[in-house]
């Protein structure tokens, strides 16, 4: 999507609740689907959103990503295998998760569980 579009949606959309991305049942999902990689984005904004956020067997490091996953007019969605699907919550059904949540630990939980 061209920048001056997503910035005029963003305008249009300014002071509407966040959709964030739902660490949780991205988790899930990912436990369940056992991708090579995993990655989540913006619909229709994945090329300046999108990023890895699961490879080789784990979690990617913030450090290593540039993903933004919070809009008030874009879909947050979890990619495995080349499928997308929509995975978010609205900011208020969060257990405080915002913009800048990234692996939090109620879903390495999730994972953790699965190991044991």
């Amino acid at each position: 999507m061209h920048s001056m579009v997503a910035f005029a949606m963003g305008q249009a959309n300014q002071g509407e609740e966040l959709m964030v991305f739902d660490w949780e049942k991205a988790a899930r999902l990912i436990l369940d689907g056992t991708p090579e990689a995993a990655a989540a984005g913006l619909a229709g904004d994945w090329s300046y959103t999108g990023g890895d956020i699961w490879r080789d067997g784990k979690p990617v490091a913030v450090d290593d990503t540039d993903t933004y996953l919070s809009s008030t007019w874009a879909k947050p969605e979890l990619e495995m295998d080349g499928i997308r699907q929509d995975c978010y919550r609205m900011e208020s059904e969060t257990p405080g998760w915002g913009s800048n949540t990234y692996w939090p630990e109620e879903a390495l939980a999730i994972l953790r569980a699965a190991q044991t």
